[in-house]
């Protein structure tokens, strides 16, 4: 049985928690660096800046800070004020954690088409979990034996909080696959795209939330409590982030935009599912001339088919796959009318 707070166990889990720290800081610089285009073409101008890009760039950027802070922590050698780091530190990986929280739910808000009976109680959920993490931040830290140590916590107000934010995640997960697997009025586009690839990220979420609550609640050593902490941040932040990226990507270019028409009826609207269904093109040219007046002449133009995404049918409800216009009849004798 291996004793848990021994000093050789806390110094040998507290050099694994000291490597591991600097693996999430590298997997996360990757994760940032790979994805900054995507920041600099909302803020350049090239796209349109939404208001809910606000909370994305927060959390983006408030875990990298606690990440380097971190860093600095475990790394320096001379004396510093540990007591400012270290509040530096828990200040912006706390808000880190509350921002992937509210970057989720923003999601499900959008799921629900901002429902307020959703919405509502969202904000609820979100005000109290930011006023635990903003009591979270009351610690004391020293310099002790040539390193910073972290001298006082509440353990209970960290446990408190983490089984918060996993229960958070929990609720954030259930509204959204409810909604995805259940929806009224049928599966929009945005439906199927966070239900294709985004709902995994609600739940690895609501995972690394769990671990770090059972390594909380086990409470094996002052080392062993923490050392889920972090990965759990960094885990909600990018599957979050990544949601964000996506949804502001699908939003721009348009996907949910359907033309309108006036009246009357079109048998397009029966080949919308079919992927290479014809889509004739209308364009106009006007020409003028002194003698001949004013002319207007229009081309049509049909995309190209493709012939087999689809089984076409001939009058009766067989196959023909020589005939590729699905709405041709074939006169045949049974259906000639004698003559009078």
């Amino acid at each position: 049985m291996v004793d848990w707070n021994s000093p050789a166990e806390i110094a040998k889990d507290g050099q694994a928690f000291n490597r591991l720290m600097h693996c999430l800081l590298g997997l996360y610089i990757w994760e940032w660096a790979i994805s900054l285009d995507f920041d600099w073409q909302h803020l350049s101008g090239k796209k349109p800046f939404r208001w809910p890009l606000i909370f994305y760039f927060l959390n983006r950027y408030c875990l990298l800070f606690a990440l380097m802070g971190i860093a600095i922590a475990l790394n320096v050698t001379q004396e510093i004020n540990c007591q400012n780091l270290y509040t530096f530190n828990q200040c912006f990986g706390n808000g880190a954690i509350g921002l992937a929280s509210i970057n989720l739910s923003l999601r499900t808000m959008a799921v629900w088409s901002r429902k307020w009976y959703i919405v509502c109680p969202l904000v609820l959920v979100i005000l109290g979990h930011w006023s635990l993490l903003l009591h979270g931040i009351l610690l004391k830290a020293a310099w002790i034996d040539g390193q910073c140590v972290i001298v006082q916590t509440d353990s209970k107000l960290l446990a408190i909080t983490f089984i918060y934010s996993m229960v958070f995640d929990f609720v954030v997960l259930a509204l959204t696959a409810f909604k995805l697997l259940y929806p009224v009025s049928g599966r929009s586009k945005l439906v199927e795209l966070i239900f294709n690839d985004g709902l995994i990220y609600f739940a690895i979420a609501f995972l690394a939330n769990l671990i770090a609550t059972i390594f909380m609640l086990m409470d094996l050593n002052p080392v062993m409590s923490i050392v889920a902490n972090v990965p759990a941040a960094i885990a909600s932040t990018i599957v979050a982030c990544r949601i964000v990226r996506r949804l502001s990507n699908f939003t721009y270019n348009g996907a949910e935009t359907f033309p309108h028409t006036t009246g009357g009826s079109s048998t397009l609207a029966f080949r919308s599912n079919m992927s290479g269904g014809l889509r004739p093109k209308i364009s106009t040219k006007v020409t003028t001339s002194q003698s001949e007046g004013v002319h207007v002449q229009m081309e049509t133009f049909e995309s190209p088919i493709d012939k087999s995404a689809y089984a076409e049918y001939d009058a009766s409800g067989n196959t023909n796959p020589d005939i590729y216009d699905p709405e041709a009849q074939v006169i045949s004798n049974e259906f000639k009318r004698p003559p009078y």
